[in-house]
């Protein structure tokens, strides 16, 4: 009985090691998108495009 005891302590210090780790990861930037914001401009003529043709097809309808 006593080995279910220091399983479960050890399986919660891991489990707060792996929390920790995981703010300290999200703070420093770890996360952070910083390839889609370069690309969002190679792709918005193409946006503007299809609800260019989206307003032209309603308005013959």
């Amino acid at each position: 009985m006593s080995v279910i005891y220091i399983l479960l302590a050890i399986s919660i210090i891991v489990a707060i090691g792996f929390f920790v780790a995981f703010i300290i990861a999200v703070k420093s930037g770890q996360f952070d998108d910083s390839y889609t914001p370069s690309v969002r401009m190679l792709f918005e003529d193409e946006l503007i495009k299809e609800e260019t043709n989206k307003t032209i097809l309603t308005k013959e309808e």
